[in-house]
């Protein structure tokens, strides 16, 4: 488990190095436009709602470890090609085989964290894996932005050959990992013809449920960073461009702070229930955030209240990662984790494709209808979390419930005098 965790957080590190810059890198260091830009940033994404569908199949049959080899040669392929594309051709071609890579390597991660953990553990692996994915990016963006210069082509290619380092480190580490088998609930399997695929899962009314919450999860926060709510805060709150990175500065750290103090709080309690708090911890955010844009405070007022939106996002997350993947892989029938793990995670693409496409304009124009959208999004989270809390067995609801003793106590009574005559 050691090793996959080390192994996930030098990916991320990788990663950090360059997702911030991709598009400041094709516009304006390759000198390809902003158009081709747009076009990169669209081929990396759609690359990875491509190989999703197939990338769970692989990893049932042949294991988690070989899909993870060949996605981390295949990314550190995109990666290096990315840092010499001196054309539009050349840089469609590097994103679209990073995108696919990397796609990859978060399912074949999270189903190795699975065959490794009981469903017990699983949360706190989950937990560990989330906290060092996201100190690893932030720490490889804050090192990446001391090296990047826009006027030397030679820094980014730099800068990409140390994300593809990464991305072969990972597949050396893993590749000493020896895979247990996997301990699935066995009463979570669903119901059907028993030939799993896609008709098996869709025939799993929990899994369904919870690929609809994970949408609306991913579409109302993850999708908006970056582009709605960044639109959002320039425009309307009148924020400066530098007080977006203090924005995700305050999300991160957040995240890093609470993740272990939080741990504890959800370990004790139902899973669709923590899902809920957090639906109601974003409304109060979109609500500062309406606060931010709409209101009419000092700009220091705005500032704080759009860079305290952020932290109740990053606290948020941090409650979620030890929530929602693990009870993807609790959901997973043992022959179909791979195939759960790839399906949740191409929601996931889906709804941070869709977002910023819808968020954007909207926040950048719509101020009003914007926030309102969103907290009724947000408050949808937790009405599609309750529901789905009806759907769940106890331990798979709250897992810790596997490990009380039994409060039924064998109970002693008298041998009566017939029976003992009798023997």
């Amino acid at each position: 488990m050691r090793r996959i965790q080390a192994g996930s957080a030098l990916s991320a590190f990788g990663l950090g190095f360059t997702v911030p810059y991709l598009y400041v890198y094709v516009a304006q260091v390759r000198d390809l436009g902003a158009a081709t830009a747009g076009v990169v940033l669209a081929v990396f994404a759609m690359a990875a709602l491509v190989v999703l569908p197939f990338s769970g199949r692989a990893i049932d049959r042949r294991g988690p470890v070989p899909v993870l080899l060949v996605a981390s040669v295949v990314a550190a392929v995109g990666a290096v090609a990315m840092g010499f594309a001196s054309s539009v051709p050349a840089a469609v071609g590097a994103a679209a085989l990073l995108g696919a890579g990397t796609a990859v390597l978060q399912p074949a991660l999270a189903t190795m964290i699975v065959w490794c953990s009981t469903p017990v553990g699983r949360t706190r692996a989950f937990a560990m894996q989330f906290f060092l994915q996201n100190l690893g990016l932030g720490v490889g963006g804050l090192i990446g932005g001391l090296l990047v210069d826009t006027s030397r082509p030679g820094s980014f290619i730099l800068l990409f050959s140390i994300e593809a380092a990464m991305f072969l480190v990972l597949a050396a580490i893993v590749g000493t990992v020896r895979m247990p088998g996997s301990p699935a609930f066995q009463g979570a399997r669903p119901s059907g013809s028993g030939k799993g695929g896609v008709r098996a899962l869709l025939g799993h009314k929990a899994m369904v449920q919870l690929c609809v919450l994970g949408f609306v999860l991913f579409f109302a926060c993850y999708g908006q960073f970056e582009s709605g709510l960044a639109a959002y805060g320039t425009e309307a709150a009148g924020i400066q461009p530098s007080t977006l990175g203090m924005a995700l500065a305050a999300n991160t750290a957040v995240i890093v702070a609470a993740q272990f103090l939080v741990l504890k709080f959800v370990e004790r309690r139902r899973r669709s229930r923590v899902i809920a708090a957090v639906g109601l911890i974003w409304t109060v955010a979109w609500l500062i955030a309406g606060y931010a844009g709409l209101g009419h405070g000092s700009q220091a007022m705005a500032t704080a209240a759009f860079v305290s939106t952020y932290a109740l996002f990053g606290l948020g997350e941090a409650m979620l990662s030890p929530t929602v993947a693990p009870l993807v892989a609790d959901l997973a029938p043992e022959s179909m984790v791979g195939q759960y793990n790839s399906a949740f995670a191409l929601v996931k693409q889906l709804a941070l494709a869709v977002g910023p496409a819808v968020g954007g304009p909207m926040g950048a124009a719509l101020h009003g209808p914007y926030i309102v959208t969103f907290v009724l999004f947000s408050l949808g989270i937790t009405f599609l979390a309750v529901r789905l809390g009806k759907q769940l067995t106890p331990e798979q609801n709250q897992p810790s419930l596997a490990l009380r003793p039994s409060k039924v106590v064998a109970r002693h009574e008298p041998v009566r005098e017939s029976e003992t005559a009798s023997v």
